[in-house]
């Protein structure tokens, strides 16, 4: 059974705590962003690891509709060497225009963070999303696997916008995640 985990994607609490939901200097959130063809499942592929992130695989972020407006977030990640799941529920709502790809994203209460959609692929297949500094940088994908083609397209983009590339995380998201999967 899962159990609600507090260290569950806490940097977007720290970041949150200073107000932070800005971008990364030097970079723009895409544009002509549909939020409903964004909502759904996304599997973390890979990541700048953080403590409140450290050791877990399997991890998804699952984007509904919230029934008092805005957005429902629930990041769900496993401790495959501990058999431990850790789930944090959030809110998410535009950051400014519905149609640039920025979020403000809360874990903690009234302390929001920055979620920036940097690029995304024209069929809503993959997403690179940063928070508000270069500190913060996911590649996600809407199956388990990303094409390797892809990931490297992906990570080449990054460094060209000054992020640490040398650092990501490689998540597992394979056959191990099976027994640890859930329907969104």
């Amino acid at each position: 059974m899962p159990r609600p985990h507090p260290r569950l994607f806490l940097p977007l609490l720290a970041l949150g705590l200073g107000a932070c939901t800005g971008i990364p200097d030097g970079t723009r959130a895409v544009e002509d962003f549909d939020l409903e063809r964004y909502l759904g499942r996304w599997y973390e592929i890979a990541r700048l690891d953080h403590s409140f992130e450290e050791g877990l695989d399997c991890v998804t972020a699952d984007y509904t509709r919230r029934d008092g407006g805005g957005l429902r977030v629930i990041n769900r990640g496993v401790n495959l060497a501990a058999g431990e799941v850790d789930v944090a529920e959030g809110r998410a709502f535009p950051a400014k225009e519905p149609d640039i790809g920025r979020l403000k994203v809360s874990f903690f209460g009234p302390f929001y963070a920055g979620y920036n959609v940097l690029a995304l692929d024209e069929d809503y297949a993959w997403a690179l999303v940063a928070g508000p500094d270069r500190d913060y940088l996911w590649i996600l994908s809407r199956t388990p696997e990303l094409p390797p083609a892809t990931y490297r397209d992906l990570t080449r983009r990054a460094a060209a916008l000054d992020f640490p590339v040398d650092a990501l995380i490689e998540v597992e998201q394979g056959e191990a995640c099976h027994p640890w999967r859930r329907s969104p």
